[in-house]
């Protein structure tokens, strides 16, 4: 690399070279092949030919033609082969994640504390507290939702997610 940090756009079409042609977890395809319907040919390639550069390299015009249609026929089917394999990937992410998560019933007159967020507007600092309330469960939703109302009686204007939400033990 470089000692000083004026030359860092020099390496940068390498590094994007090797963003754009190496297989997504996700995808299970390069970037490359999901826009132009063909692999990269990279740059060692043209230099020592590979068994592609060198089969394309004997085709004549028309044979050219007719193989870069026929590999452009085929995106669509390549494009839905990586969607259902994001879909799988995405369904097996989520069963991942669900292990772990804890579902929260709540019913109706259970004291609960709400969770104070950092992008609202009640959050005062990292040294205060990160739960207020509390809050009594007025009505649970569908959805995993509550609506809350302060020990006053005052209702809270707007439903609540169960996840900004616990239980409190007095």
């Amino acid at each position: 690399m470089t000692d000083n940090y004026k030359g860092w756009h020099e390496p940068l079409s390498y590094a994007l070279l090797g963003y754009r042609t190496t297989a997504r977890t996700s995808t299970g395809a390069t970037p490359y092949l999901l826009v132009y319907a063909t692999e990269a040919v990279i740059p060692a390639e043209v230099e020592i030919p590979s068994l592609r550069m060198i089969r394309e390299a004997e085709l004549d015009n028309a044979e050219w033609v007719q193989a870069r249609y026929e590999q452009l026929a085929l995106i669509d089917e390549k494009r839905m082969v990586v969607v259902c394999h994001d879909q799988l990937y995405r369904q097996r992410m989520a069963r991942a994640f669900n292990k772990r998560v804890k579902t929260r019933l709540f019913q109706i007159g259970q004291i609960v504390l709400k969770r104070i967020f950092p992008y609202k507007v009640e959050y005062k600092g990292k040294f205060d507290p990160n739960w207020q309330g509390p809050y009594v469960v007025r009505k649970v939703l569908s959805g995993r939702a509550v609506v809350l109302r302060e020990m006053d009686g005052q209702e809270w204007p707007k439903p609540i997610t169960s996840d900004a939400i616990k239980r409190y033990y007095a």
